[in-house]
């Protein structure tokens, strides 16, 4: 199994977070922001991931700092996770609608961070969560993770579901990246030898 576990304790926030890549989609997620429990819940469903995360945070200023800290994590889950990388596909993409937004989601498990966010979300917030967190999440997450991801809104209007389709598009090219490639299974998918 394809396990990591991992723990962040600082002066904002205080998360554990466990992820078992080689799920069946369960989840078990309490943060102190419904929308972001929503999200991650559905990014573990679709990416057939398992996902435990208990996190608090200084909330009481904005969601800021818990979010990019879970991006971190999720990211550094990842990374333990895959190790050397050995047998999976490597590259995964996904094109997910969710009624009138469409998005679309490639990714390479590349040992390379870069994030490509291009989606017009033109309201601030949904709920109580700052819709620009969104990109912030997922700049940690690659970041931390060392993939390359590309996110592109391609239609849209309603921010619920346009962010809802950016996280199902995600977990859905995850998914596929990180299974495993028969042709590839005594090998690290890159002529280099090592991601």
């Amino acid at each position: 199994m394809r396990e990591a576990r991992r723990r962040r304790e600082t002066r904002e926030t205080n998360i554990l977070l466990e992820l078992n890549i080689d799920g069946a989609g369960r989840s078990e997620i309490r943060t102190e922001c419904g929308f972001m429990n929503h999200m991650l819940e559905l990014m573990s469903y679709h990416g057939r991931f398992d996902l435990h995360i208990e996190a608090s945070g200084d909330t009481d200023v904005d969601f800021h700092h818990l979010v990019e800290d879970l991006g971190i994590l999720l990211g550094e889950a990842f990374k333990e996770a895959l190790g050397e990388k050995k047998g999976i596909r490597r590259y995964g993409q996904s094109l997910l609608p969710m009624d009138e937004a469409l998005v679309l989601t490639a990714v390479d498990a590349s040992g390379r961070a870069h994030l490509s966010f291009q989606a017009d979300i033109t309201q601030p917030t949904v709920g109580f969560f700052d819709t620009e967190l969104v990109e912030e999440f997922f700049q940690a997450f690659v970041r931390s993770s060392a993939m390359t991801l590309h996110i592109h809104m391609m239609s849209g209007k309603n921010t619920h579901h346009i962010i809802e389709a950016i996280f199902k598009s995600v977990a859905r090219a995850l998914r596929e990246a990180v299974s495993y490639d028969q042709a590839f299974s005594e090998e690290i998918p890159s002529s280099k030898g090592m991601i």
